[in-house]
């Protein structure tokens, strides 16, 4: 069994495991084994699976079983920490994948509150005592992206550490520099970790780490950021504006003018990168940005972020 995992223990940029999908909408675990070596070949802190870009809400039980399976396996051979998203958005289904992903000793869980009726307070603290009953010595992490059914403030973020001593840590959007205060004030049991355009001023402002996005750009870079960031913030912070500078003007107005997803424009992020045979397939009904913009965008990617094509 894993050892428990506290905050303290909980930093560093990790890697989310991204699903390619074929074209009859199944997923190909041939291409998910290669892209599994080169990221725990990589040098990232962890690598983790179930959250928006791995497509957790469009998984039989089956495939939940046999991706994590495949991801445990691969990280243990390579000595690499990994966490297991076990999120669902029926809290029945999420219990059921916390029991079964716990026997693979994951360093922690990755979890959403119940997303069909927004919980009340009381209802949250039920359910994250219980999944952190079942994972014991596991610890929990909370996954509260902005489009969740109820978008938690710093002070109740801090109600639920205290009322729940298995939440070990949180993944966010930031906020300003006074929500980063509000968090240190109120959210200071728990690791914290922001999105990865942010990861330097995060953790500047306090932040553990980030479960990055970049990462999906390229996840050696990333790891090589993250280095930088804890010896050479200016240096950091300098990338981090051109990587900003990048997703603002050239990745964020697909979503904004076609209305494509975070996890669709993840997914066009590795393409980019073409780091692994991934694609930009989503699983239907939702839909995926033509391979052919990864074409369009990468000469652009590195010319402002050569870091990222080495």
């Amino acid at each position: 069994m894993s050892e428990p995992r506290t905050a303290d223990q909980l930093r560093g940029c990790w890697a989310t495991v991204l699903l390619p999908i074929n074209s009859d909408d199944r997923i190909d675990m041939h291409r998910l084994a290669d892209e599994l070596d080169v990221l725990v070949a990589s040098g990232v802190d962890g690598v983790y699976t179930g959250g928006t870009a791995g497509e957790f809400y469009n998984l039989t039980e089956k495939e939940f079983d046999a991706v994590n399976e495949s991801c445990a396996e691969r990280c243990r051979d390579a000595s690499l920490p990994f966490q297991i998203g076990v999120s669902h958005m029926s809290p029945w289904l999420s219990l059921g994948r916390l029991r079964r992903a716990r026997a693979l000793s994951p360093r922690a869980m990755q979890v959403i509150l119940p997303d069909w009726f927004p919980p009340s307070e009381q209802e949250r603290v039920a359910f994250l005592s219980r999944m952190a009953e079942e994972a014991d010595p596991i610890g929990l992490v909370l996954y509260n992206p902005p489009h969740a059914k109820v978008t938690l403030t710093p002070q109740q973020f801090g109600n639920l550490a205290r009322g729940v001593p298995g939440l070990v840590g949180v993944k966010v959007a930031d906020g300003d520099a006074g929500w980063y205060a509000a968090m240190r004030e109120h959210a200071d049991r728990l690791a914290v970790f922001v999105p990865g355009h942010h990861m330097a001023t995060g953790i500047r402002q306090g932040a553990h780490g980030s479960y990055s996005n970049v990462a999906c750009l390229n996840p050696a870079a990333s790891a090589r950021w993250y280095l930088q960031i804890i010896t050479n913030i200016e240096m950091a912070l300098n990338l981090e504006l051109r990587i900003r500078r990048f997703m603002d003007a050239h990745v964020v107005p697909l979503a904004q003018r076609h209305g494509y997803s975070n996890q669709a424009l993840d997914k066009l992020l590795a393409a980019i990168g073409d780091w692994a045979d991934i694609g930009t397939r989503l699983r239907w009904p939702y839909r995926g940005v033509d391979i052919a913009e990864s074409d369009r965008l990468r000469p652009i990617a590195k010319e402002l972020l050569p870091e990222f094509f080495v």
